[in-house]
């Protein structure tokens, strides 16, 4: 029986790390070019050209699908109307200099949220996931939306995160994830599930301001720990993720079915 669990725990992980392989991707260029430059080419720049260079590959290697490009294009278009906003507020900055920047915001900075896209979609194909008790497009959707705009609303009316969090828990009461390591199927929670990658995701977060990514206003004299405050953010931004994906798989579920009859 112990057997068998470290097999399960090691086919998990498996499927787990090369879920993580673009955020993984990341990660390393961050490192690479806090040490390494390039003459005449910004660091902002060759981030972009090596994250597109990797998608470009995990693309043509067959790790990632069309479908699934197109969802991290999307997400890369969302997280990048969201940083115009929050550099433009003051929430955070990228000081060096680039030539693919935008109102003061480099162009590779969607891929950070596109990275937790990728996650998703290689996850969900990986483990054969599934879900029970989804409450639907019209809640999930409305709620998506109300959390998206609360990351813009709350610099000027008060913060509902709390309240969407709130919300979060009770719309999805019953929604539990199916997900399949071998010939093993488990449950979980997706609310659970929301928690436990916004707290990855929030580590993750240290570890890219520390690398210079991007600056908190309290990060310019000298690197600290990123407020705890910011899990509840992520756990928002990943429901996000997570019902645009789930919806759309439900969409593609619908049509094969279509086809089928």
């Amino acid at each position: 029986m112990q057997l068998k669990a470290v097999v399960q725990l090691l086919h998990f992980g498996y499927h787990q790390a090369m879920s993580c392989i673009f955020p993984v991707a990341i990660f390393g260029t961050l490192a690479l070019t806090s040490v390494i430059e390039i003459p005449y080419v910004p660091r902002y720049d060759v981030i972009l050209l090596i994250l597109l260079g990797v998608q470009y590959l995990m693309y043509r290697s067959g790790l990632e699908t069309l479908d699934e490009i197109k969802v991290i294009c999307v997400f890369h278009l969302i997280g990048l109307a969201l940083e115009l906003y929050k550099v433009w507020m003051g929430s955070w900055s990228y000081p060096n200099s680039g030539y693919t920047k935008l109102l003061g915001v480099p162009l590779y900075s969607g891929f950070m949220y596109a990275s937790v896209a990728s996650f998703m979609c290689q996850i969900w194909r990986r483990l054969r996931m599934d879900m029970t008790g989804w409450p639907g497009l019209v809640p999930s959707a409305l709620l998506g939306g109300a959390i998206y705009f609360n990351f813009f609303t709350h610099h000027f009316i008060p913060d509902f995160r709390w309240w969407l969090t709130a919300l979060v828990f009770i719309v999805f009461r019953k929604t539990i994830i199916i997900y399949r390591v071998r010939e093993a199927t488990y449950r979980m929670p997706l609310a659970l599930a929301f928690v436990i990658v916004g707290f990855f995701i929030w580590t993750a977060e240290n570890i890219a301001t520390f690398l210079g990514a991007w600056k908190y206003p309290d990060q310019h004299d000298a690197w600290r720990l990123v407020s705890f405050s910011k899990i509840s953010s992520w756990f928002l931004l990943v429901i996000i993720s997570v019902i645009i994906v789930a919806q759309l798989k439900h969409v593609k579920a619908g049509r094969a079915a279509s086809k089928e009859e």
